[in-house]
């Protein structure tokens, strides 16, 4: 019952964060909702589709066995610590970047933020996204599931890889040193 509600509440909370902070935006005349990177269908589709991973999740750990295979209770186990050390990351990364946080690339001008998580990961959140999504098709272990996570991770590396070439053309130089500083993930 209580791995239930942990399963449940971290991407509930994450959630109103992440809305709750797109109406204090809106407030501070702050544009959340960026330009998508790539195709939009594709980005839209594969933002979306984390819901669904998360949601399998979510109704796996309450029983509602979506899982085609037993699973491991070691495999079991390395998919909690996932899930929790992605969310820790997904909160630690939207924290740090305050006012500078978007979906997709910013309208508008913001700063490029380098301390906190962001010394050692170019993109915490992405690698959030990935260990949560990984978590989801493990403790499942359906094939939907784990195609759905394959290729919400295959889209989301494309959004990086055009985020990055966006982040170089606005930040110039310092952005280049950063990246030769700073892994793209670890």
């Amino acid at each position: 019952m209580i791995e239930s509600i942990a399963v449940t509440l971290a991407p509930v909370l994450f959630l109103v964060v992440l809305f709750g902070g797109g109406a204090l935006f809106r407030r501070k005349k702050i544009n959340m909702d960026g330009d998508a990177p790539i195709n939009r269908t594709l980005f839209y589709l594969s933002k979306y589709s984390i819901l669904i991973l998360w949601g399998a999740m979510a109704l796996q750990s309450w029983d509602f066995n979506i899982s085609l295979v037993p699973v491991p209770a070691a495999v079991h186990w390395i998919s909690l610590i996932s899930w929790f050390f992605g969310f820790a990351l997904l909160f630690l990364g939207r924290f740090k970047l305050g006012n500078s946080f978007r979906l997709g690339t910013p309208k508008e001008g913001t700063t490029l933020t380098v301390r906190g998580l962001y010394r050692f990961s170019r993109n915490p959140m992405y690698l959030g996204v990935y260990a949560t999504i990984l978590a989801s098709a493990l403790y499942t272990l359906n094939p939907a599931v784990i195609l759905l996570a394959a290729f919400v991770a295959g889209v989301h590396h494309k959004i990086v890889l055009a985020e990055e070439e966006y982040m170089q053309r606005v930040f110039g130089q310092e952005y280049v040193d950063y990246c030769r500083r700073v892994p793209r993930y670890l």
